[in-house]
């Protein structure tokens, strides 16, 4: 990776290399759509649950001796975590992770069990960013963000290079959750010649606004609470934000109702767990922003929900 803030593909592929032991190679699994064949790109059976855990662990992977020695710490509410404290768990290295207070039990369980150590904030009053900054002045450990991080990027762009493999044909489409941007920048890289579609829940589009304008701007300070907890970044960065409006890439916004849709019908389809965030893109396609064309690929990005709303969701 170069010294400075900037990803290319060669840094995707060279993450694709250094993760390869570390993660799943999850399936791409072929489904009907309105006659014609959409592809489902499963790291809702990633380990931990989500994609996350492949930038986690090519940032982890690049610390050097006394950085292990120190830890990290991360913030998250919930994903980004458990990937940060699985990685951190096989390379020996303590993680301190800040969660919002209302993060799903589902995920602070998750991260828990994995030998992280928790501290919850109030994300309506508190940064999560000065916690962990604090944190790192105080214990040395390394600052490991979700999205805002050239590494982080590089590793979840590998989700793209295993599309290209995986196709039969190249991909014309490749529909993606976005939160804060680092997955989908990610594919963006790994999949220059394909057209990427972001996919935000209504009133947390702040990368589509952002892209309209051509300018960073963050989520509206009334915006609605939503199903998609991963997905609530309240800015995204400049990292992901150029790779994006570089990509010429699409963006679109999903309904609580198209989400809840979603997570219905991967689960009557095919017995897929999906969480909210991780449905968003399939959401768009059932609700008919983007037509099933042959060669689309649809990212289910995460399958940590709570057993009861998931029952609730499906019944």
């Amino acid at each position: 990776m170069n010294d400075t803030q900037t990803v290319t593909r060669t840094d995707v592929v060279e993450a694709g290399r250094r993760i390869a032991a570390s993660i799943e190679h999850t399936p791409l699994i072929g489904s009907d759509l309105d006659g014609r064949t959409i592809w489902l790109k499963c790291e809702c059976l990633q380990t931990g649950g989500a994609f996350k855990l492949r930038g986690a662990s090519n940032r982890l992977l690049q610390l050097s001796e006394e950085e292990r020695k120190s830890g990290v710490v991360a913030f998250s509410s919930g994903n980004h975590a458990r990937g940060v404290a699985i990685a951190a768990r096989r390379l020996g290295i303590r993680a301190i992770i800040v969660m919002p207070k209302d993060a799903p039990a589902v995920k602070v369980d998750g991260t828990r069990a994995e030998g992280a150590e928790i501290i919850f904030f109030d994300r309506y009053r508190e940064s999560r960013e000065a916690i962990a900054e604090r944190i790192s002045k105080e214990t040395g450990a390394t600052v490991v963000p979700s999205f805002d991080d050239a590494h982080i990027v590089a590793g979840q762009g590998t989700v793209g290079l295993e599309i290209l493999e995986q196709m039969p044909e190249a991909p014309t489409r490749i529909v993606v959750p976005c939160g804060g941007g680092g997955l989908a920048s990610g594919i963006v890289l790994a999949c220059p010649d394909t057209e990427i579609v972001i996919v935000e829940p209504e009133g947390w589009d702040d990368m589509k606004r952002s892209l309209e304008v051509g300018e960073i701007v963050p989520v509206s300070s009334d915006a609605s609470p939503t199903l998609c907890d991963a997905l609530q970044t309240p800015r995204v960065s400049p990292i992901t934000f150029e790779i994006l409006r570089n990509g010429d890439a699409k963006a679109l916004s999903a309904s609580e109702e198209a989400v809840r849709k979603a997570i219905r019908w991967a689960w009557e389809r095919h017995q897929l767990v999906v969480e909210p965030g991780g449905a968003v893109a399939l959401a768009v396609l059932l609700s008919g922003q983007v037509e099933p064309a042959d060669g689309t690929v649809v990212v289910l990005s995460g399958g940590n929900i709570d057993p009861a709303l998931h029952a609730e969701i499906v019944a």
